[in-house]
């Protein structure tokens, strides 16, 4: 079992009623467990969907690799909303929360009678956030909101890649992730607000809002320019950049050069051709592709390591191009501590990602590992519904009968 350790994470003291599933809310509340707030998630009697569900298909000891990923330093009950009883466990719950994070599909809360409206009554205080794929109204209102889908939407696909490439989304959840990121800063915004006026009030986050404004400059730049512009042939990573930068092959691996005058970069490697006043540029548009395709040629008679000895000397924005592998073991990730482990009850000794941002007096850190489904009902249904252990027990035992 995980030893206990003390929470003394900056936002101690908060309470968050979590009724969302998938990524973008629990990133969103963990990130708030990271810093001491006590979550607690209200699952429905199933589980979390991401319980089910598994990047890799990964199920140690049959628990969700994507399901822990996201779900650390919280507590876990599960109800079933459509049942009175449990339904006023959850709103016995909300009353005492600081912050509410859900994201079923629009009106689903109303129609469970947890909508924003209902719960101002009961706590006027409260941060009540939604989150959805498009927004609570407009054309796309039933269409199914998730990450794929709003980044389709966004334009941003058409960025990435090659020249005649089918548009390319990212690897990673990126609207989900951005998502999380603006829930955490809007409801922390919000309980800064309710401070100064004594009010909570409604948030709305959506994954389609989420991925656009994160292309601030590329939307902008195109609204200005008036056209779409042209992806690289030749492997540059921005169509709105030109050379020298992108990824490069070298002997052994990848070489990543950012932002640098070509001339200068022709004149450290010894490409000649490129070593006059008309090149003195970090950002070539004009035959942006043969410049690439001529340092890559060069680029690939010696070791990242020794073009790294070599740029890194003479002040050149360059860095080698990581493998998951080699970026756990890279000095600057180990330094910053971004790579920690904790014990799970059922799978034993995780690894995973640390929190991105550190506290002098408040030290974030796992004090919870990611709860077993209702694990945590017996505590909460004592805390939050002052239950007897006699209601506690035929609570369980219902529950253990669905």
């Amino acid at each position: 079992m995980m030893e206990m350790i003390e929470n003394n994470g900056p936002l101690k003291g908060l309470v968050v009623a979590d009724l969302s599933q998938l990524a973008q809310g629990p990133w969103a509340t963990q990130m708030l467990g990271d810093m001491g707030a006590d979550i607690i998630k209200i699952e429905p009697v199933s589980g979390d969907w991401m319980r089910h569900y598994s990047y890799g298909n990964l199920y140690p000891e049959g628990e969700s690799i994507s399901f822990i990923s996201f779900n650390r330093n919280k507590r876990s009950i599960a109800l079933d909303l459509k049942v009175e009883e449990e339904k006023n466990i959850a709103k016995e719950i909300i009353i005492k929360a600081d912050i509410l994070v859900e994201n079923f599909r629009p009106g689903v809360m109303e129609r469970l009678g947890l909508g924003f409206e209902a719960m101002k009554e009961l706590n006027p205080k409260l941060i009540y956030c939604s989150s959805s794929g498009y927004g609570s109204s407009g054309p796309y209102l039933k269409r199914p909101g998730q990450d794929l889908l709003a980044q389709s939407i966004s334009g941003a696909p058409a960025l990435n890649g090659r020249k005649g490439d089918i548009p390319i989304v990212t690897a990673v959840g990126q609207a989900d992730l951005l998502t999380s990121l603006f829930i955490v800063q809007s409801v922390l915004a919000a309980i800064y607000s309710r401070e100064k006026t004594g009010k909570g009030q409604k948030i709305e986050a959506n994954l389609l809002n989420s991925i656009v404004g994160f292309h601030v400059q590329e939307i902008t730049a195109f609204l200005h320019q008036g056209h779409n512009p042209e992806r690289s042939e030749s492997g540059i990573p921005n169509p709105w950049l030109g050379a020298p930068y992108g990824l490069y092959n070298t002997k052994d691996n990848f070489l990543a050069i950012g932002m640098n005058s070509v001339q200068r970069l022709a004149q450290i490697v010894g490409l000649d051709k490129y070593d006059s006043k008309e090149y003195d540029s970090n950002n070539i548009l004009e035959n942006r592709d043969l410049i690439r395709n001529d340092f890559n040629l060069v680029f690939q008679a010696k070791t990242t390591e020794e073009w790294l000895s070599i740029l890194l000397d003479r002040d050149i924005w360059c860095s080698q191009v990581n493998t998951f592998d080699e970026m756990v073991e890279d000095p600057q990730i180990k330094h910053n501590g971004m790579i920690i482990e904790y014990e799970h009850p059922i799978v034993g000794n995780i690894k995973t990602t640390g929190f991105p941002v550190s506290f002098s007096e408040t030290p974030q850190q796992v004090y919870k590992p990611a709860p077993l489904l209702n694990e945590h009902a017996s505590e909460i249904l004592k805390e939050f519904c002052n239950y007897s252990e006699d209601e506690v027990n035929r609570f369980k035992t219902k529950n253990k009968d669905k």
